[in-house]
């Protein structure tokens, strides 16, 4: 066999993950800045307020760099100007990007946004009810699946 064909993971030719926090909240923004420098992952993080800058950000649009994959989406659902769900719908339909990684935290655990949600291929819905301890591990699991799971780039 080869020896390029027998890479092992170590070998692979990767790049960090980025994050991309779409929230309009900023107690919620420093809290997932928080989670992450407590995590100690040390992962470029970028923030859009609303699901239109995020957009821009993915797309290279408003004179802004496009943003790379490989990157992993955490977003909430209630945002002015173009909200999580009007977002899902534009992030599903554009070929460039309908393969993102993206999780949802939101305050809503109303099973109608859950369901929602999950039908626009989420990877997992999270509750932001405790920004303490389990919103840490909560954290921690998304750059677990970031480092092990093989993104699309």
């Amino acid at each position: 066999m080869d020896a390029e064909v027998q890479k092992t993971a170590t070998q692979v030719d990767t790049a960090p993950v980025k994050f991309l926090i779409v929230d309009d909240d900023q107690v919620s923004v420093m809290a997932i800045k928080r989670a992450l420098k407590k995590l100690r992952i040390i992962n470029p993080v970028l923030v859009a307020k609303d699901g239109q800058q995020a957009l821009d950000l993915l797309r290279g649009e408003c004179g802004q760099d496009k943003l790379l994959p490989p990157f992993l989406i955490t977003l909430d659902l209630n945002m002015p100007r173009m909200d999580g769900f009007e977002f899902l719908d534009e992030v599903r339909k554009d070929p460039q990007l309908h393969q993102a990684v993206i999780f949802v935290l939101s305050t809503s655990d109303a099973p109608k946004d859950v369901d929602a949600a999950y039908e626009k291929n989420i990877a997992g819905y999270i509750v932001k009810n405790d920004l303490g301890n389990s919103f840490i591990k909560a954290i921690n699991m998304i750059d677990s699946y970031a480092r092990i799971v093989e993104l699309p780039k």
